[in-house]
């Protein structure tokens, strides 16, 4: 019996008449690499959105860890082990990379606001142990030497890599990744496509991705998941979804099926 991480039912949300995701069942094996995959508005990134507690479903079951998400709040479903990036960068420009990181610890952190006003004895010792930590995510994220500076003085590539170690600050079982290959040329590419292997082979972290780039998603996923219309049209391993005809003719195309066969 496959051990799986989340698991949904019938999920389904609507905005008025619109049908974002339209019973929509899946699972996601612990510790495997999977994709979401689809054309522009087939509602990749509402299926995160719910998974993340920033909608709520409709209707359906949602589960993690086989626990009930459904009706739970954001800071919740981080603090169960939930962590995600965003297709646009979400930084705090004006903090220094080393608070960005801070500040995603905060789900765990046990300071009161007292605490931190009369900076008691048992803030300062979880302050310092939040940079100790923060400075160990930089360098296993590949930023050591650069905690000091803005974050919007980083490089296009090390503002995707800081994102995600803020996104690891939580302390997540699984991590949703909002296209963590866009805007990048291909060295940058091939980078990120390693470092997210090391999130799960290194950390143990299950990784689900959006990705347009197919050949990011063919090299790096174990699991695809294929939507257009909010429906779920195809899943399967790399190999199913290149040769799946629902698939070339909604979303990959011929050409770009026999591209990412090369």
């Amino acid at each position: 019996m496959t051990d799986n991480i989340l698991s949904a039912q019938g999920m389904t949300k609507r905005f008025g008449g619109l049908v974002a995701v339209d019973k929509l069942d899946f699972s996601i094996p612990r510790g495997s690499i999977a994709s979401i995959i689809g054309p522009n508005g087939a509602g990749k990134t509402t299926f995160f959105n719910c998974i993340t507690g920033f909608y709520q479903i409709d209707e359906g079951e949602l589960l993690f860890n086989n626990q009930l998400l459904n009706g739970k709040s954001a800071d919740k479903i981080t603090r169960a082990g939930i962590a995600r990036t965003f297709q646009n960068i979400r930084l705090f420009n004006n903090m220094t990379v080393i608070e960005n990181i801070m500040v995603g610890q905060e789900a765990h952190l046990k300071s009161s606001w007292l605490g931190v006003i009369l900076n008691t004895p048992g803030t300062r010792k979880e302050n310092a142990e939040s940079e100790q930590e923060g400075r160990r995510l930089l360098r296993f994220v590949g930023l050591q030497g650069k905690g000091d500076l803005l974050a919007k003085n980083l490089p296009y590539g090390d503002q995707r890599r800081l994102e995600i170690a803020r996104a690891l600050a939580s302390k997540p079982k699984l991590i949703l990744l909002d296209e963590p290959t866009a805007g990048m040329n291909p060295s940058e590419t091939a980078a990120t496509t390693q470092f997210i292997r090391r999130l799960r082979d290194e950390l143990g972290v299950t990784v689900v991705l959006i990705e347009h780039d197919m050949r990011v998603v063919m090299d790096i996923s174990e699991h695809i998941t294929v939507l257009d219309h909010g429906r779920k049209i195809a899943e399967g391993s790399p190999a199913d979804i290149q040769n799946n005809p629902l698939v070339i003719e909604a979303y990959l195309g011929r050409g770009a099926a026999a591209q990412t066969a090369d």
